[in-house]
């Protein structure tokens, strides 16, 4: 049967305008939303394209050949990328994540880092610069992703059994190339290093051991991730769902046995962090839960989400944007552009974690219009 290739993303690229009012907003300090959240974190996504295919963001059966991605000429350019940096250090973003679809297949990725690495925020300070990335490219792009001024990397690995990775990808790749990648990454300086881990019921759930030990003993941080309902097209169950608080049991359970060292919880290291933060009691690394699903912490989330084309998206389960491209390129100063970023983060109201909760049991599996994650980055 042939697969549509209409799904419900490609209409959320319709986004709002963003007002042609711009009030002189900083006057009163930096921006709050309407929850009293602070903007501190911006995450960008400079493709839509990965050259995975897992089930859980980028399912091979929707995301074929044919799959009709932006065209070049619609995604922002570096510069109009920095320039929209810049507002953001203004309105006091202090942490920039780039992301995708895989970030480093967007080409000449190193002169946008070097551009971002340029920007100061209002006290002088530099930004924190990061990326999440697969892992394939960075054997070839690690050190010239640290001279351009990246400070760390963020690697994606779902599992070390290279069977269960490679069904995980859907395109064949075998682990081998990501640890590669990780030792690269870590060779060039860009750390503290961490590795992130969808967890999903049935699928890789065997597999939590064998990567804590492993990444244990490499001294590097594992942050395991509750598998999400995030757009529409990656068929998500709860019953799927590995919560947290069971991966946390087995770990404990392991040290018991004298599998891993034992853990001790940490405090978080800053206001709006997604990770619930446990160290083993040797010092030898860390361990991270982001558990959006059962235990939401959308109170002090404080992030922003850019799009590859320049729609500003106020959650990760947000299903319209807000049009900056259109801003850019209409001729708006940096003033306007500052003030009009500044109203749309004052309206913010999202908390979709939160609310999940009081969601019938038999509507969280259901299409609903929200933005991929492939679009707009994890």
């Amino acid at each position: 049967m042939t697969v549509p290739r209409v799904i419900p993303i490609l209409d959320q690229r319709v986004a709002a305008p963003v007002s042609g009012h711009w009030p002189s907003a900083m006057a009163s300090g930096l921006p709050r939303d309407r929850l009293n959240r602070p903007l501190h974190d911006l995450r960008i996504s400079v493709t839509d394209r990965c050259n995975f295919r897992c089930s859980y963001c980028m399912p091979k059966e929707v995301f074929t050949k044919d799959y009709p991605y932006l065209p070049h000429g619609d995604l922002l350019t570096f510069e109009e990328i920095s320039r929209l940096a810049r507002a953001f250090a203004t309105l006091g973003v202090r942490k920039i994540r780039l992301t995708g679809g895989e970030p480093l297949l967007r080409k000449n990725i190193e002169a946008l880092i070097e551009q971002l690495a340029d920007i100061r925020a209002p006290d002088g300070q530099a930004l924190e610069l990061t990326l999440t990335t697969n892992g394939t490219l960075l054997t070839r792009k690690a050190v010239s992703l640290k001279a351009a001024g990246l400070r760390r990397a963020t690697i994606s690995l779902d599992a070390l059994d290279d069977a269960v990775f490679r069904r995980m990808n859907d395109v064949d790749y075998p682990v081998a190339g990501v640890l590669e990648g990780i030792e690269a990454a870590r060779a060039a300086g860009l750390g503290p290093l961490k590795i992130n881990m969808v967890v999903k019921r049935g699928v890789n759930d065997h597999e939590i051991l064998p990567m804590a030990r492993h990444f244990q003993r490499e001294g590097l941080t594992l942050r395991f991730i509750e598998y999400m309902d995030v757009g529409a097209t990656n068929g998500w169950r709860m019953d799927e769902v590995l919560p947290s608080a069971q991966v946390l049991d087995c770990l404990r359970q392991a040290a018991a046995d004298g599998l891993l060292p034992a853990l001790a919880p940490l405090e978080r290291a800053a206001p709006g962090e997604t990770a619930e933060r446990w160290a083993y009691a040797d010092g030898s690394a860390e361990v991270g839960f982001i558990s959006s699903v059962t235990r939401a912490f959308c109170g002090d989330c404080n992030r922003a989400r850019l799009s590859t084309e320049g729609q500003l998206y106020l959650c990760l389960f947000a299903h319209q944007g807000h049009d900056l491209r259109g801003l850019l390129r209409s001729g708006a100063n940096d003033e306007e552009i500052t003030a009009a970023i500044a109203g749309v983060w004052q309206a913010r109201a999202d908390r979709y974690s939160e609310l999940r909760a009081s969601l019938p049991a038999e509507s969280l599996g259901a299409a609903r219009p929200r933005i991929e994650m492939s679009y707009i980055g994890g």
